[in-house]
């Protein structure tokens, strides 16, 4: 059984960083595509990144570029969100996922059949 663990949310001021992890079991971890997800309250979940470690082609939400950075490492069956620069708008649940076959680093939630239970991400003013 596949599970995805997230961890390193929390609370920061504007302009500073975070690292999210997420760690994965029960599948060779990289042999499908990989993601991260946000979900502010009363707004639908977004992808932030995705990657593909294989191919290393990697996508990112016009919000994250220039200031998340998404990576994975193999030997740790865990992949990582360097988050810099901050801001208020990007509080929220940050979720992992992956993909049950593809290799496509996809931005659609539905396009993932395996997702963690997610790390609150509150950046203060």
């Amino acid at each position: 059984q596949v599970q995805l663990v997230e961890s390193g949310g929390g609370l920061v001021q504007v302009g500073g960083s975070l690292r999210l992890s997420c760690e994965v079991s029960g599948r060779t971890f990289g042999s499908t595509a990989m993601g991260w997800f946000r979900q502010a309250p009363g707004k639908e979940r977004e992808c932030v990144a995705a990657i593909n470690w294989s191919g290393a082609n990697t996508n990112y939400a016009d919000s994250g570029k220039g200031r998340f950075t998404i990576s994975g490492d193999n030997a740790k069956n865990t992949m990582f969100l360097q988050m810099n620069s901050l801001k208020p708008e990007d509080t929220a649940v940050y979720y992992c996922a992956a993909r049950r076959f593809s290799a496509v680093p996809a931005t659609t939630p539905s396009q993932y059949a395996y997702w963690g239970q997610g790390t609150q991400v509150t950046v203060s003013s």
